[in-house]
């Protein structure tokens, strides 16, 4: 067989491996809709078996940033895929969509079939927790413009939802609830700054301990997946309850809270009125970070913030506890002030 390809550093075989390796996480995401699997020149879904009767497709993409360093350095890479599946749907559902499918793309140095295989078991976990099958991606191996060990991973979602129910915030009113949806920790913004003041500061490693951490290793905390919350909103947009989604990402409460604001309302944010995971005291600590800022840079335990109407708000909970989700009233709805966020 002619080497010239991988003689100029890419490998034909490994690629053909990695596919072979996938089929079975693939298999898992399997749902309603799927018309093929991987393998053809595009990912063919049917829309028309879902029975909607005015669909609004609602798409997003995005990657995980630089915490895949701390994928890296752990040697651990199982649950990375499930941060770019996160960082997609939950985007989606802020609007009241269902996720129907996901697409990844990975862009390496070298192609090593078994960590891939690994990146991509954590996609499919991550469709799976979302309801979305995984119906196509690109593995790209590019030497020269990634070194052997390091690989990029980003990936795109397609949602669907009915039009008289997208989730807009236009409906939010002065007086409705906030309801705040804990995170699982940092998840994937921010970590250019956590990497800064955790181990360029501090000098920390992956392998620090720390008393506020309990048993786990400061590198496990912060490799902690993103949360999916597909699951815990759905009941809530079938509902009727929702006036309005704010998705807790970069620039954290105070870029994203107002996305969901109709002009000349304001959100008062109750600080203390839930808990904030350790791991954002010790960034905060360790790299001198003012406190009011983290809530600019970080989503500080919350990654969801819902409007509700506030005489729903018992329904409410009740439908979270049902979906083994937690909520805390963090906040109301004012008339706007100067800022868009207000931090009480």
């Amino acid at each position: 067989m002619p080497q010239a390809y991988e003689n100029a550093g890419v490998s034909v075989e490994a690629g053909y491996e990695v596919v072979k390796r996938i089929k079975s996480h693939v298999a898992r995401t399997d749902r309603l809709g799927v018309v093929s699997g991987i393998g053809g020149f595009g990912g063919l879904f049917d829309l028309a078996s879902l029975n909607y009767k005015e669909p609004v497709l609602i798409s997003g993409t995005d990657g995980v940033g630089t915490k895949l360093v701390i994928a890296k350095l752990m040697g651990k890479h199982d649950t990375i895929g499930v941060d770019c599946v996160a960082m997609c749907v939950n985007d989606v559902v802020a609007q009241g969509a269902q996720p129907l499918f996901f697409l990844d793309y990975i862009a390496c140095g070298k192609n090593d079939p078994a960590v891939l295989e690994q990146v991509v078991s954590g996609v499919a976990d991550g469709c799976v927790q979302a309801g979305a099958a995984l119906i196509g991606g690109e593995t790209a191996e590019m030497p020269g413009m990634y070194d052997e060990d390091e690989y990029d991973l980003a990936g795109f979602t397609v949602g669907c939802v009915e039009r008289s129910a997208i989730v807009d915030g236009s409906a939010i009113a002065e007086g409705d609830v906030l309801i705040g949806l804990p995170s699982t920790g940092v998840h994937s913004n921010g970590f250019s700054l956590v990497r800064k003041a955790l181990f360029e500061q501090a000098g920390y490693t992956v392998e620090t301990r720390l008393p506020e951490l309990g048993d786990r290793t400061l590198g496990d905390v912060l490799l902690t997946p993103t949360k999916i919350y597909v699951k815990a909103l759905m009941p809530l947009f079938e509902a009727g309850l929702v006036h309005g989604v704010a998705h807790i990402t970069g620039g954290g409460f105070i870029e994203n809270v107002p996305r969901m604001l109709p002009e000349g309302l304001a959100a008062r944010i109750e600080l203390g009125s839930w808990p904030v995971p350790p791991i954002f005291d010790v960034i905060e600590r360790a790299g001198s970070v003012d406190h009011m800022e983290m809530f600019n840079i970080f989503n500080m335990g919350i990654g969801m913030v819902v409007a509700v109407p506030a005489d729903r708000e018992d329904e409410v909970m009740n439908l979270l506890a049902n979906a083994g989700e937690q909520g805390y009233r963090i906040g109301s709805v004012v008339a706007r002030g100067s800022d868009g966020v207000e931090l009480a």
